[in-house]
């Protein structure tokens, strides 16, 4: 059986995309499956510092992580390429790195820097464009949606899922990054409301400060929908917090 390939973008910065990766690939590990995370490009991050990818290999556990080019000041990864004088990223060398995880493990976890769309070299290639290689070498891939929860996401929820439409790549769903304590009316109408924009399912929602939690194992299956290796159910959340 080939690997499932999951490409993780959010509907912005801050939405909680790297702490969501790290849930699913918990999720997987639990379910006795190879994991392999590949963060394409990472920004803002000094040699020897530890990525996103260190980030979700610490909370997630046990599993295979890769990183592709690191650019020091926290920008687009076109523009700190091009500010450090370093090599842009390829569309052909992320569908290089997807195929050589996917030989040897049952997940790929690809991470992405900001939104859908944020570019990648001065041909303004993007995450998605790499999703379309991975596709284009006859690989498996699929887009999760990392989205916050508030006012304003039903709108670039609608646009990712319009901008993968037209590029015929697969969106599997969109998971929320960062659920309140206590949400308020806006938060919790659009728990029905995100699945209509995106024309996909609602497959999750991780609590606030998420990445501290005592076990987070144990948060990231119960925070998940069955299709991710949780237990989390859609309806069920959804009623919990109806709207008054």
């Amino acid at each position: 059986m080939s690997a499932r390939i999951l490409f993780m973008t959010g509907t912005n910065t801050e939405v909680g995309k790297t702490v969501a990766t790290a849930a699913v690939a918990s999720a997987a590990l639990q379910a006795g499956l190879r994991v392999a995370v590949l963060k394409p490009g990472q920004t803002g991050i000094a040699p020897g510092e530890p990525g996103d990818a260190d980030e979700v290999r610490r909370l997630a556990g046990n599993l295979t992580i890769r990183e592709l080019v690191r650019y020091p000041e926290p920008l687009a990864p076109d523009t700190a390429a091009r500010r450090a004088g370093m090599p842009f990223l390829s569309p052909a060398e992320v569908a290089d790195a997807v195929a050589e995880l996917a030989a040897g493990h049952d997940l790929v976890l690809v991470e992405g820097a900001g939104g859908l769309l944020v570019r990648y070299d001065d041909e303004g290639r993007t995450l998605a464009d790499q999703a379309r290689a991975v596709l284009d070498a006859g690989l498996p891939a699929e887009v999760l949606l990392v989205a916050s929860a508030g006012l304003g996401t039903l709108n670039i929820v609608a646009l990712s899922a319009e901008a993968l439409a037209a590029r015929r790549l697969p969106l599997t769903g969109v998971l929320v990054g960062s659920w309140p304590t206590a949400p308020g009316l806006a938060k919790r109408c659009n728990l029905a409301d995100l699945p209509r924009s995106a024309g996909a399912p609602l497959l999750g929602a991780l609590p606030e400060r998420a990445a501290a939690a005592a076990d987070f194992a144990a948060l990231a299956v119960a925070s998940l929908a069955p299709e991710l290796g949780g237990t989390w159910n859609a309806e069920h959340f959804a009623h919990t917090h109806r709207p008054e």
